[in-house]
């Protein structure tokens, strides 16, 4: 009866862990659906305004013909600008946190307020740059000023990430560095950060990417409406893709609506190419991981 009992236990056992990878499926399924399905739809609308011309040719008629190429450039470089300020603050500011910072009521309490920074709308962060870069340090609206606002904006998701994956390598890492005389900073440097940095590469692209498709921030700081060239300076407005697709599918009365969708293709596949970045790092990462 016993042998009988067990039986029947490990029988149900299994048809519930079956029935619960078939609802995961499901779910799953229906979660990827509606995304595939827009991701096909702007595909199917916006592939036939690609081509070499509306890549490279500047926009001509009020933005109703020619090509995206300020636009393109300008997120190139707000992206940029916003990793070169970002980047080695948020990486810094993550070591400090996961290696050095005493856990006390005060560590607490930055983490609690960098937690909180990273779900403040992007908005707020638009005028917080309008108030502090354009008008009180007077950097005007520029590429300076958005990629600065930017910079704030990303810094939580940077050391949030940065902390976890200096935290994620184990100890005895550390203890090994330490029976070879090695100090603090030396063991951070030669061992610490090489193994947790594909974790830091992940934080640091998903945080620009979120940079990139960001609108708010710009509006107030360094996008402009119209750019028929292309910015020569760091304190140059310039025109970019999340910005000019809010203008153009909103601003722009008889807007074809090829360009649009052409438009936001191409920021799509922006987006689209630093996730699987971010993505073939992880998976690089953790197939050659030695623990």
């Amino acid at each position: 009866m016993t042998m009988k009992g067990n039986t029947g236990t490990r029988t149900m056992r299994k048809f519930k862990d079956g029935m619960g990878y078939v609802i995961i499926h499901i779910v799953s399924f229906f979660t990827i659906l509606p995304v595939l399905g827009i991701v096909l739809y702007i595909i199917a609308n916006g592939a036939p305004a690609i081509n070499w011309e509306f890549l490279t040719s500047m926009p001509t008629d009020s933005m109703k013909a020619g090509g995206i190429l300020p636009a393109i450039v300008g997120t190139l470089y707000l992206t940029a600008g916003t990793a070169i300020f970002a980047v080695p603050l948020g990486v810094a500011a993550g070591i400090y946190l996961a290696e050095y910072a005493p856990q006390n009521y005060w560590t607490r309490l930055i983490r609690i307020a960098i937690i909180s920074l990273a779900g403040i709308p992007s908005v707020v962060y638009g005028l917080f740059g309008l108030g502090l870069f354009v008008l009180f340090l007077k950097l005007g609206t520029s590429i300076l000023s958005a990629s600065l606002t930017l910079a704030i904006m990303t810094l939580p998701t940077i050391i949030s990430t940065t902390e976890e994956a200096m935290r994620v390598v184990p100890e005895r890492f550390r203890v090994v560095c330490a029976s070879l005389g090695a100090n603090k900073w030396q063991g951070i440097r030669k061992i610490i950060l090489p193994e947790a940095m594909p974790g830091i590469l992940t934080g640091v692209i998903l945080g620009l990417e979120r940079a990139a498709g960001e609108t708010a921030p710009i509006l107030f700081t360094g996008a402009t409406f119209f750019l028929p060239h292309l910015p020569t300076s760091p304190l140059d407005a310039t025109m970019a893709l999340p910005y000019h697709i809010f203008v153009i599918s909103t601003q722009v009365p008889g807007m074809p609506l090829q360009i649009q969708f052409g438009s936001v293709l191409v920021l799509l596949v922006f987006v689209l190419l630093m996730n699987l970045w971010a993505t073939t790092i992880r998976t690089r990462a953790r197939r050659n991981r030695q623990w």
